[in-house]
């Protein structure tokens, strides 16, 4: 399957659907309350509709598939992404993802990259799924690291910031020989 085709995932946490102008209401309401650090890039309520035009660009041009973070009550709470999506070499990023301060530190993080990696992996046939992030967004890197990715490296100096300041990126990847171990460890944490 193509990494880039739209598909509506889901398990018994969370559903992600493919995100559409109909979610900016309930991600504005969202982003609400979230205080994007300066190592981060969340949307202030008022560009939720913006971001969400952007992502719709990227896919249309093949190299971003966003979804919308819904709960089982068909709440919205947040976005991720498969992005940098090379098809031919089946390799993908996970990220560009913020979820409300409701949800966070809840099984909803976990639930939907259960959901992510077993599509890209089982579906899609992935032979590296990638996560990046700022050298400074520790709470990010924990939980990459907590998922059973390994880091690969930091590329210094990768990107100027909106403020101008350079940004160190992480780069952590799964491979398909360590997803067995990856799900079987996302499913323990669902079930406690």
């Amino acid at each position: 399957m193509d990494l880039a085709a739209p598909v509506t995932l889901a398990n018994e946490y969370v559903r992600l659907e493919p995100l559409t102008p109909d979610h900016a209401d309930d991600l504005a309401a969202a982003a609400s309350g979230l205080e994007s650090a300066w190592y981060t890039s969340v949307p202030a309520p008022g560009d939720v509709a913006a971001e969400i035009a952007t992502r719709l660009e990227l896919q249309a041009d093949g190299s971003m598939n966003p979804w919308a973070v819904v709960l089982p009550d068909g709440t919205a709470v947040g976005m991720t992404t498969f992005c940098n999506i090379d098809q031919p070499h089946r390799h993908v990023e996970i990220g560009y993802t913020w979820l409300s301060p409701r949800v966070q530190r809840t099984s909803v993080n976990s639930a939907a990259k259960l959901l992510l990696l077993g599509h890209a992996f089982e579906e899609c046939d992935a032979i590296a799924v990638e996560f990046r992030t700022h050298w400074h967004n520790r709470q990010s890197r924990a939980a990459i690291e907590r998922l059973g990715a390994r880091q690969d490296g930091v590329l210094r100096n990768h990107r100027l910031g909106p403020d101008g300041i350079l940004r160190d990126t992480v780069v952590y990847s799964i491979l398909p020989g360590e997803w067995p171990a990856v799900r079987r460890g996302l499913e323990a944490r669902l079930a406690r």
